[in-house]
Order: C-alpha cells, then structure tokens, then sequence
C-alpha cells in the first residue's frame, strides 16, 4: 500500500469521525456536516481513482 493511499484512508477515517461527532452535538451545525461529507466523498473518489489506476497499471 502506497503512502498516499494510507494517508488518504486515514483523512477519511477523521473526517468521519468529525461527521459523527458533529451529528452527536446537542445543536449539530448542518452546514459544517455538509462540507465534511463533501470531502469525505471527495476523498472517497481519489482512492478509487488511485487503486483502479494501480489495478489497470498491474493488468
């Protein structure tokens, strides 16, 4: 496993517990859930990108 992909898997892994945390607060901030799941898919996007680029290169 690549270095990026670990880091970007870790990144994914915060941002989702930011989202959780967020959503347990007694007044949650929808704005601020909404951009977290945003860069969590954006996140989500580029490892899938990195491991179909790496299966196609091994293929």
């Amino acid at each position: 496993m690549s270095m990026t992909v670990f880091h970007l898997m870790q990144v994914h892994q915060k941002l989702d517990e930011q989202i959780t945390a967020e959503r347990k607060r007694r007044l949650p901030d929808v704005l601020r859930i909404n951009n977290l799941k945003k860069l969590k898919l954006r996140v989500k996007d580029r490892l899938a990108r990195l491991g179909t680029g790496r299966n196609t290169q091994t293929a």
